[in-house]
């Protein structure tokens, strides 16, 4: 099948296909997947110019409703942390599509920047969930403590050996939203964080995705999960939810700037049909992603979530130096 738009010829099974293995992985950890789908985008199929940005965020408006669909039904959405995210990420976004299109058609040095703080995130997740880690927040200790006696309680009760997972009480409850702290409470424990910073990590992380289409969880997710100690649990429905509304804002921008004068010498223009089929494949992924998560221990889904950052790291930094 042909694409005129973006000038792709691909089996039209072939990308929702691609987006349904990627965003089942992905989403458990609250990235939606287009940082990989960028990459397939760009060196399998070709799709080397500016609007294959907007392709790639018309993906996550399709796919991350799915996801988000369950966090929001399960009670996993921590919404003071998901409304600070929003209003952070979407002037940053509307910048970063302008950067994209006038300063950096073909932005080696910025990915090497990017490559590089997501090689430092992924270290200190990487660190943290393995057995010499002396920084493990108490609370995740005590929650990977529930963890284990629930499944034991279960095991118990079932006489079978089960999956571990979140019961149904395990859902987030604000405690406090300010403009200096935000606090809410999961599953017995509670967790506090400056909300200036998330907003200026929401701002910087809006840049980034308006600038490479990949919506910004793949930052916010680590961030908050290795820096902040929050649950990833608690993070993954409001990294989503960011990077849905980053993405609706960064393809109406492009679509806008493709009727300027901007527009008119490069190819700025979404390819709506291409991302649509993308975004159906990860609509069912995240959904998948999303009900599989509760069902992973935070180790897991960490390690997951770090494995994904460094390939993405790696593959920036090399990049910049072939």
């Amino acid at each position: 099948m042909y694409f005129p738009v973006s000038g792709v010829e691909v089996n039209p099974f072939i990308p929702p296909l691609v987006a349904f293995l990627v965003s089942a992985i992905t989403s458990t950890a609250g990235i939606s997947g287009a940082f990989l789908l960028l990459p397939f985008q760009v060196s399998v199929l070709q799709y080397t110019s500016p609007s294959v940005s907007p392709t790639n965020l018309i993906y996550n408006i399709v796919a991350i409703p799915g996801g988000l669909y369950r966090f929001i039904k399960e009670g996993r959405m921590a919404w003071p942390l998901t409304w600070v995210v929003i209003v952070g990420t979407l002037p940053g976004v509307f910048l970063g599509s302008w950067v994209r299109i006038v300063y950096l058609p073909d932005p080696r040095a910025f990915k090497l920047f990017v490559g590089s703080v997501l090689l430092y995130l992924g270290i200190r997740i990487v660190l943290e969930f393995t057995s010499g880690s002396k920084n493990k927040k108490s609370q995740n200790k005590a929650l990977e403590q529930k963890f284990k006696e629930r499944v034991d309680q279960m095991r118990a009760e079932s006489n079978k050996k089960i999956a571990a997972g979140l019961p149904a009480d395990a859902i987030v409850k604000t405690k406090s939203f300010t403009l200096r702290k935000i606090e809410y409470e999961f599953w017995g424990e509670t967790y506090s964080f400056g909300t200036m910073a998330i907003f200026t990590l929401a701002l910087a992380v809006g840049l980034i995705g308006g600038i490479y289409g990949i919506g910004g969880g793949a930052i916010i997710a680590p961030f908050c999960v290795s820096i902040l100690g929050l649950p990833v649990y608690t993070v993954a429905g409001a990294a989503l939810a960011g990077t849905f509304l980053t993405s609706i804002a960064g393809v109406a921008f492009y679509s806008i700037l493709a009727m300027t004068a901007v527009g008119a010498t490069t190819n700025v223009a979404p390819d709506w049909a291409l991302g649509a089929l993308f975004g159906v494949g990860g609509l069912l992924g995240t959904y998948c992603g999303a009900y599989i998560q509760k069902y992973l221990k935070e180790k897991i889904v960490k390690a997951i979530m770090a494995a994904l950052i460094l390939f993405l790291a790696l593959r920036y930094i090399i990049q910049f130096f072939i």
